[in-house]
């Protein structure tokens, strides 16, 4: 096979095996955009407290009741990181994880609404894939996981925290918008 290509070179006009040695550049796209897909997450911190603020309500939700007797402390340490989780959602990690805004605004009435935005247009800022699959699978998780605390309350009858696993369960789903 060799010496037939080699043969068929031989018979070429030395102007062809010019022509097919030229250099030939290839497009393969700039170093921003090939360093942007080599990356798996650019923002680290951000997906780093999308997840601590709901694995760390979740994990106070767990573990409780072994650190601290008080019911108050426990309630308000998860209210307080629900809450961060809420903001954090809301103001940072969407927009930057996924190219999602929310913002509150109330009408004439009073009545209070959401208002939705997202991004169109996928620019070189745009979130890698590892860090939308990140943003909606914590997104969607953490209620799914608050559910099964509120059935397994209603179930074992600890009816002091069946609220509070119902008040969490709802201020997880908030963050999707309901």
């Amino acid at each position: 096979m060799r010496q037939a290509a080699a043969a068929g070179a031989a018979r070429l006009p030395p102007q062809a095996l010019l022509e097919d040695t030229e250099d030939v550049s290839l497009d393969l796209g700039s170093e921003e955009e090939l360093a942007l897909q080599k990356a798996r997450i650019r923002h680290p911190l951000a997906t780093f407290f999308h997840l601590f603020f709901r694995v760390s309500a979740i994990v106070t939700y767990l573990f409780c009741d072994w650190f601290s007797n008080s019911f108050v402390a426990c309630f308000v340490t998860i209210l307080l990181l629900l809450s961060f989780d809420f903001w954090s959602v809301k103001n940072v990690t969407g927009r930057l994880l996924v190219g999602l805004r929310w913002w509150n605004q109330i009408d004439e009435d009073g009545k209070s609404h959401w208002v939705f935005e997202a991004k169109r247009v996928p620019t070189i800022a745009a979130s890698t894939e590892a860090e939308a699959r990140i943003f909606w699978l914590g997104l969607i998780i953490c209620p799914v996981i608050w559910t099964m605390f509120f059935f397994s309350t209603l179930f074992s009858l600890k009816l002091k925290w069946l609220d509070r696993a119902g008040e969490f369960q709802k201020m997880a789903l908030e963050n999707m918008g309901r």
